[in-house]
């Protein structure tokens, strides 16, 4: 019987509706009560690691569960499961999965049902998410989250709607597994996974979205030395509005890494256009295209690999690699 961690860090899996009709967390986590559900079938540990609405979370408590998980796997674990709340859960998972070894199955999963709504989907998707930890071909696959019958990797799976429950979706390149009835079945892996160690995270690390008609203010605001990192979703293919590049050209005088992605749904950030601001020469200022990633996802890369002390070309080949 394999040896599973389960650890509840809050979220609507774990609300419940109060007398006004909100979703709000309670003080005990409904999904104990299904704990003997599983006995049977796994050695289970369950722990409430936090009790946060997924807005809550940030990278001090991502790397609370990364040492969580390293320990438990010393410990002789065969499996991690993480219950967590939807709207930041992608850079929970990403955050795991930049800064764990990809051995023992970590699985993430959530609800975007509380557990007292009709129809609630917590339960079932837990019960998939703890197949998939059990799974032989679910180890060495980096972070996975399972959600509505579909296995993705963390790398890449987004929310893409606010309450559909087949929310999470993997831009131009799918999901990498389905789940069948006794686990889960594979049929894509990624390459090229690497572990970045920290201890550590820092903070001030930005991240904006370009616009039609968008100029320096915001970048100005960020110029301070507090500022340890930006990333930029630009348009198209890796664009930004003439109005914006003097602020820019003074962060980047400042030594602040700059990244830039597309604030594409689909599709990777590449240097192409020639004109001004175009991605040609947004390259040649100094800004890194990041591919593959979107924003907030870029944003976790570029704070942990800031955090174990990246800097110059070695920071700026991390950055690219996000697809290779």
């Amino acid at each position: 019987m394999q040896r599973i961690l389960i650890l509840h860090t809050g979220g609507t899996i774990a609300m419940a509706e109060n007398e006004s009709g909100a979703l709000t967390p309670g003080a005990a986590n409904p999904l104990m009560a299904y704990n003997n559900l599983f006995q049977g079938k796994y050695n289970l540990t369950v722990e409430e690691a936090f009790n946060l609405p997924s807005p809550h979370m940030t990278p001090t408590e991502m790397l609370q569960l990364k040492d969580r998980i390293v320990a438990a796997e010393k410990d002789g674990i065969d499996g991690v499961v993480i219950t967590h709340g939807t709207d930041t859960l992608e850079e929970t998972a990403y955050f795991l999965d930049l800064t764990l070894p990809p051995l023992i199955p970590v699985v993430i999963t959530g609800a975007m049902r509380s557990s007292d709504e009709i129809g609630s989907d917590g339960l079932y998707n837990l019960t998939s998410a703890l197949k998939t930890a059990a799974s032989p071909g679910a180890r060495g696959k980096g972070v996975l989250v399972v959600m509505n019958d579909e296995v993705h990797s963390a790398r890449f799976v987004t929310k893409t709607h606010t309450t559909n429950v087949a929310t999470f979706r993997t831009p131009t390149f799918g999901p990498i597994g389905i789940m069948e009835k006794d686990g889960a079945k594979f049929f894509q892996e990624l390459t090229n996974q690497s572990l970045c160690k920290i201890d550590h995270v820092i903070d001030q690390v930005y991240l904006l979205k370009a616009y039609a008609g968008m100029d320096g203010t915001l970048f100005a605001a960020l110029d301070r030395p507090e500022t340890n990192g930006l990333v930029i979703e630009g348009t198209g293919a890796g664009n930004l509005p003439p109005q914006t590049l003097p602020a820019i050209e003074k962060l980047l005088a400042r030594h602040i890494p700059i990244v830039l992605v597309s604030r594409c749904f689909n599709g990777v950030a590449e240097p192409v256009y020639g004109y001004e601001g175009g991605g040609q020469q947004l390259a040649k200022m100094g800004l890194i295209f990041c591919q593959g990633l979107n924003g907030q996802k870029a944003r976790i890369k570029l704070l942990v690999a800031l955090s174990s002390g990246k800097t110059g070309t070695e920071l700026a080949t991390y950055m690219r690699d996000a697809i290779s």
